[in-house]
C-alpha cells in the first residue's frame, strides 16, 4: 500500500479514535484517492479496526459507491430502483451503453468511462436520475443524456 494512502487511512483512525465509526470515512478517502478498494486495504482496515475481513467486504459491496475494482475516469451511476425505472431509466441505461459502446459493469477501452446500475441514488424526486462521479443529473431523458455525456467527451 502506498505510504500516503497509508497515512491518510491513519489519520481517519485517529480521528475516530481507531473505533469502527472510521470505516466508512476511511473507505471514502481510499475510494476518492485510489478509484477503488482493493484486498489489501480492507485487510488492513479489518486489521486496524479489529474487524473481520468480512465484515469490510460487506461494507465495500453494500455501498454503491465503492468499487471493487478500478473503473474509468468518469463513473456513471444510473438508478434503476423502482420509481426511478417507472419513470424510463431502462431508456436512460440503453442511451447510455449506444452512447458509450460499453455494457453495464464495463468501462470504455480508453478508461474514461464505467457504467454502473445502482438500486437507489436517493432521487426519487428527479426520477430518472443519475450521477456522474459527484454530480447530479435529474429528470433524464435521451436527448439531455446524450448531451451530458458529449460534453464529457
Amino acid at each position: 500500500m502506498k505510504s500516503k494512502l497509508k497515512e491518510g487511512i491513519e489519520k481517519v483512525l485517529a480521528e475516530y479514535g481507531g473505533r469502527r465509526l472510521a470505516l466508512l470515512p476511511a473507505l471514502h478517502l481510499v475510494q476518492e484517492r485510489e478509484g477503488h478498494i482493493s484486498e489489501e486495504v480492507i485487510s488492513y482496515l479489518a486489521s486496524r479496526l479489529s474487524l473481520p475481513s468480512v465484515d469490510v467486504y460487506g461494507v465495500v459491496t453494500f455501498y454503491s459507491l465503492f468499487s471493487l475494482e478500478k473503473g474509468g475516469k468518469n463513473i456513471i451511476r444510473v438508478c434503476v430502483s423502482l420509481p426511478c425505472y417507472l419513470r424510463g431509466s431502462n431508456q436512460i441505461l440503453e442511451t447510455l451503453k449506444e452512447e458509450l459502446g460499453i455494457k453495464e459493469y464495463e468501462t470504455t477501452p480508453d478508461k474514461r468511462f464505467t457504467l454502473e446500475p445502482v438500486s437507489c441514488l436517493g432521487l426519487c424526486d428527479q426520477a430518472p436520475a443519475m450521477m456522474i462521479n459527484d454530480a447530479i443529473y435529474g429528470a433524464l431523458t435521451r436527448r439531455k443524456v446524450k448531451k451530458i455525456i458529449r460534453g464529457f467527451k
